[in-house]
């Protein structure tokens, strides 16, 4: 021996592999921390709480229309105005297909293509809509006995057992389709014009009396676009010189 103790350091050298996460007090690993029960459990809650929105979400837009107050009757406004309103949007689909196919202007031949495919659509809503009430697809009766009193005002008619207003006749499309360009162009205005003022009585009452939400806002949605359409109309008209058909 040569007098000199041997001093052991109990230090760790921190460059001879210790591990950066032991516990400084025992050298032991720290121990890692663990996720609280209560955010375990809030995250499943969470999560059902979208599993059961999702289903339910489905499970509603599967529900046939009108099934939750109850499916409309023959005799009511929603079935008279899907009924009514598939006739007359047939014959502004007829007249703006023949537009489309003959017309030489861009600007017409648009509008007749979007008044065309838009109704089209709107008509097979509405037929789906009978077909869900188990509804003939046409009217047995007259036309707008749903209506009731209000079918009569401003129109001087029995509007139950005539045709709706602004309906062309037989003759108005003959002559249509006899009219060469460009003179058709203003045959087509004229026409079209009076058959969306026309519906405008309807598509009012569609809107303030029908029993069902998606009935009132397919009335209110063709009132707005057709109100629209018919003032470029109006305008089409004026810059070809000619007036609007009485209605």
């Amino acid at each position: 021996m040569n007098g000199h103790s041997e001093v052991v350091s109990d230090q760790t050298d921190p460059e001879a592999g210790a591990d950066p996460g032991a516990d400084p007090g025992t050298g032991l690993p720290a121990p890692r921390p663990s996720t609280p029960r209560w955010a375990v459990v809030s995250l499943v809650g969470v999560l059902a709480l979208l599993i059961g929105l999702i289903l339910g979400s489905t499970v509603l837009g599967s529900t046939p229309l009108g099934s939750a107050a109850g499916t409309p009757d023959a005799d009511s406004v929603d079935v008279g105005f899907a009924q009514d309103m598939s006739v007359h949007h047939r014959q502004a689909v007829e007249m703006a297909s023949w537009e489309r196919d003959n017309t030489a202007d861009p600007a017409l031949r648009q509008l007749a293509y979007d008044i065309e495919s838009t109704q089209n659509r709107q008509i097979g809503r509405m037929q789906g809509w009978l077909g869900l009430w188990e509804q003939p697809a046409l009217p047995s009766g007259g036309h707008m006995a749903w209506m009731g009193d209000a079918a009569h005002a401003g129109h001087g008619a029995d509007m139950s057992t005539s045709s709706m207003p602004g309906m062309a006749s037989s003759e108005d499309l003959r002559r249509m389709r006899q009219t060469p360009e460009p003179a058709l162009d203003t045959v087509f205005l004229q026409l079209m014009l009076r058959h969306h003022q026309g519906g405008v009585g309807m598509l009012e009452y569609g809107r303030d009396h029908a029993e069902t939400v998606e009935v009132r806002n397919l009335a209110t949605q063709i009132l707005t676009a057709q109100t629209a359409e018919s003032e470029l109309m109006k305008q089409q008209l004026a810059g070809r010189g000619a007036q609007p058909l009485p209605l």
